[in-house]
């Protein structure tokens, strides 16, 4: 599984905008701007961070965003389920049960099941403030290294 772009570039503009002053709200052309970001594209993301209430919007001159919460509080989970990118490995949709036409799970559906709860899990451990204090968020296990 890749996450898609949307989730991708929200994380990004939310670490930068977790590292600017929190007082002061920053605009999105700013933000586009400094992570390489189209506005339009930007702005369709920052409309579901502010939906969902990890962003507040500040209207008037020296308007922009804000983070809702400081940044210990905001998970790197909270963010991609925001934007509506699915961190799920199984091809089966909840509601039918498994992805085989007889509605049975397929032979590998708890590995991939198994993955997909293991990569939210490791996500919800990582908080913006984790990865703007370049906190080693990488899994100690043996063989796992960070770049």
């Amino acid at each position: 599984m890749i996450l898609g772009t949307k989730a991708r570039y929200a994380v990004m503009a939310m670490v930068d905008l977790a590292g600017r002053d929190s007082a002061a709200p920053v605009t999105l052309a700013g933000l586009a701007d400094s992570q390489e970001i189209t506005l339009p594209y930007l702005e369709q993301i920052f409309s579901k961070l502010k939906q969902a209430g990890l962003v507040t919007s500040v209207r008037g001159p020296g308007g922009g965003y804000v983070l809702a919460n400081s940044s210990d509080k905001i998970t790197i989970a909270q963010i991609v389920e925001a934007v509506e990118e699915s961190i799920q490995m199984t091809r089966c949709a909840k509601e039918s049960g498994g992805c085989m036409s007889s509605k049975a799970k397929c032979l590998t559906h708890d590995l991939w099941d198994g993955l997909g709860k293991q990569i939210h899990d490791y996500l919800s451990g990582i908080t913006l403030a984790d990865v703007r204090g370049q906190k080693n968020v990488m899994p100690a296990k043996a063989g796992i290294h960070a770049c």
